[in-house]
């Protein structure tokens, strides 16, 4: 069974009236709820948020997490960074992370990439285009092609992040814009997933297919061996290259 942390930021659906409208239950409510609809009994889903002690992330939370996916948008800012820190040793050690919509600018994430991680928008209830470019990924598996999504917020190259090691998804937009909306990478023992899509605004993480590539990105950054950190050891003997 893999134990997932779904994480929100949690700030919208406390201030913004149009926010608990679409999500009542709150977005890391609702993305949780998916995942349990998606994934049944493989999956075992608790959620966290900014507002709690370490923002919910303690070292025995993250520790009992296989997968975190993040959501922030307003307050990036307020995460500790002693949170991010351990955050981002948990990756490094096999942790998978999926990083959602906004959570571009998280400091976790610009920390893992290294760049500024970023870009082009505009809110205009615009419909997206998301595009499979990599059929075989197990993480568009299941996923129509293209996916409409009928409303979003509009995200647009360049995408300041590292090339990723795979691209799942590209998006396009009424304007013409483009965006790599599903990239994969590896950083230490740990896979990361960004994820576009997903507007305070919009009911995307209503819609079924979207939870779907949501369940099968928790699939796909799931650790394959126990987590560690790397060691460094000093070889005290020859091996079988040095002997005579």
């Amino acid at each position: 069974m893999l134990n997932v942390t779904v994480w929100g930021e949690n700030v919208h659906e406390q201030d913004d009236a149009a926010v608990q409208k679409i999500y009542p239950d709150t977005m890391h409510e609702t993305i949780a709820a998916g995942l349990r609809a998606k994934l049944g009994d493989e999956v075992k889903v608790r959620t966290a948020w900014l507002q709690q002690p370490e923002h919910g992330l303690t070292e025995e939370v993250l520790a009992e997490t296989d997968v975190l996916t993040w959501w922030g948008h307003r307050a990036h800012g307020d995460v500790d960074d002693a949170v991010v820190e351990r955050v981002q040793e948990a990756v490094l050690s096999g942790m998978g992370l999926i990083a959602l919509h906004s959570a571009h600018f998280s400091k976790i994430f610009k920390k893992l990439m290294g760049t500024t991680c970023s870009l082009d928008w505009r809110s205009e209830d615009d419909r997206e285009l998301l595009w499979t470019v990599a059929a075989g990924h197990p993480i568009a598996a299941g996923v129509p092609h293209p996916l409409v999504i009928p409303q979003e917020e509009m995200y647009g190259e360049l995408f300041d992040v590292p090339q990723p090691d795979e691209l799942v998804f590209v998006s396009s937009f009424s304007g013409g814009e483009v965006f790599r909306s599903g990239c994969c990478y590896r950083r230490g023992q740990g896979r990361v997933f960004y994820f576009r899509p997903g507007d305070q605004e919009y009911p995307t993480y209503h819609q079924p297919e979207v939870q779907q590539i949501l369940a099968n990105a928790v699939q796909w950054a799931a650790p394959v061996v126990p987590r560690q950190l790397p060691d460094v050891h000093h070889r005290k003997t020859p091996g079988w290259f040095d002997q005579a």
